[in-house]
């Protein structure tokens, strides 16, 4: 079975991670297989804006420090088998693990702020000649328009909005392959989406 793992991280005050989500999915699907949530220890404790759905007491979290969590993150994704990372504005997550440099990253806002992949965005929508939305296209308002619920919050903890992310692409309905353009690393082939966002978007 093939997989792929969408991440998403909650920084503290001093712009440090503070929790990290990883969520397994099958390919086919886009269906959850498995989930890991980590705090980091002591990391967490400066407190941050999302401090309070960080949930430390919870079952399924394992609180320690930024080595083990790491180690045991990559461990587990390895053993997966899963070689690509998933997220919402992915530049800032992998920034903040460069430990993770040699997973392949891609960005999911990469398809669903363009209204050529995302069968959400309303004709109404005030978009760039691209196609890309000029504003209103965070995970929030890009679920809201995917589900048709406005009344829908981010939770701002960091696996829950890893599932969110999870289902934002499975709402839109594309395969892995139509991703490719939202690479991270620029390659033979590859758009970068810094260079999508800050220069073509006139």
């Amino acid at each position: 079975m093939d997989k792929f793992a969408v991440i998403d991280t909650e920084t503290n005050w001093n712009d440090e991670v503070m929790s990290i989500g990883v969520i397994i999915a099958d390919q086919g699907t886009m269906e959850k297989t498995d989930s890991v949530y980590y705090i980091l220890d002591p990391e967490y404790r400066v407190g941050g804006m999302y401090s309070h759905e960080l949930r430390p007491d919870d079952r399924d979290v394992r609180v320690t420090d930024r080595r083990q969590a790491l180690t045991e993150i990559k461990s587990w994704l390895q053993d997966s088998h899963v070689r690509k990372l998933f997220a919402y504005n992915a530049s800032f997550d992998r920034n903040h693990l460069p430990e993770y440099a040699d997973f392949e990253w891609y960005d999911i806002m990469r398809l669903a702020a363009y209204r050529q992949y995302n069968p959400a965005i309303p004709d109404s929508a005030d978009c760039y000649k691209t196609g890309r939305m000029k504003w209103g296209y965070g995970v929030e308002s890009v679920l809201r328009m995917l589900r048709g619920d406005r009344c829908y919050s981010e939770t701002h903890n960091a696996v829950l909005d890893a599932l969110d992310e999870l289902e934002i692409m499975r709402l839109m309905g594309h395969g892995l392959e139509a991703y490719e353009i939202a690479l991270l690393s620029c390659g033979k082939g590859k758009i970068s989406p810094k260079a999508v966002f800050t220069t073509y978007d006139n």
